[in-house]
């Protein structure tokens, strides 16, 4: 069965610093995308930054030269290494990969909440 665990967020003042991880049941070698996503209240879900299988990353304006996606194929894990935080980074971080052209797998999500 498929499924993604993110872990690694939590309470941190502005200007600091969090890695988020997430961990796949399956090869992440194997999946051609893997994405983290955020949602804060009141707001749609944001995509955030993207990793290809060939490494290659993009971002979203607001995040760029602060985050930092990676991923580790001996463990199957995808980071979100997360500098220089702001308040407005503050929300639910969730990892995402397209199973399918239907489908696609979530984790549980991880709360960032970052004190002015």
């Amino acid at each position: 069965q498929e499924h993604l665990v993110e872990s690694g967020g939590g309470l941190v003042q502005a200007g600091g610093s969090l890695r988020l991880s997430c961990a796949a049941s399956r090869m992440i070698s194997s999946i051609n995308v893997m994405k983290w996503y955020r949602q804060s209240p009141g707001n749609e879900r944001e995509l955030v930054a993207t990793i290809t299988r060939g490494g290659l990353t993009n971002y979203v304006d607001s995040v760029k030269g602060r985050f930092t996606i990676s991923r580790d194929f001996a463990k199957n894990t995808v980071y979100l290494q997360m500098n220089s935080l702001k308040p407005e980074d503050t929300a639910v971080y969730y990892c995402n990969y397209p199973y399918s052209a239907n489908v696609e797998v979530w984790g549980q999500g991880t709360q960032v909440t970052v004190s002015s």
